[in-house]
């Protein structure tokens, strides 16, 4: 799952450390997230929507895989 989570943030001048504060994570965990190296649990996504006042839709993008398609 690709997400535009690091553009967003960047664009609210809002650092990793803050977020992660904001959110009670650790900053690696943002780090993680803005890389594509985990993907977050849907109670942590829909903190990040509420967070930035958008919906979840608009921070992750699902890549349907082939495979799931059946």
């Amino acid at each position: 799952m690709k997400n535009r989570l690091e553009e967003i943030r960047k664009k609210r001048g809002i650092k990793q450390e803050e977020l992660a504060a904001a959110l009670e994570v650790s900053r690696q965990t943002i780090g993680s997230l803005e890389n594509g190296r985990y993907n977050p649990s849907i109670i942590l996504a829909f903190k990040l929507a509420r967070y930035f006042g958008i919906g979840i839709e608009d921070i992750f993008i699902y890549e349907e895989d082939e495979n799931d398609k059946n």
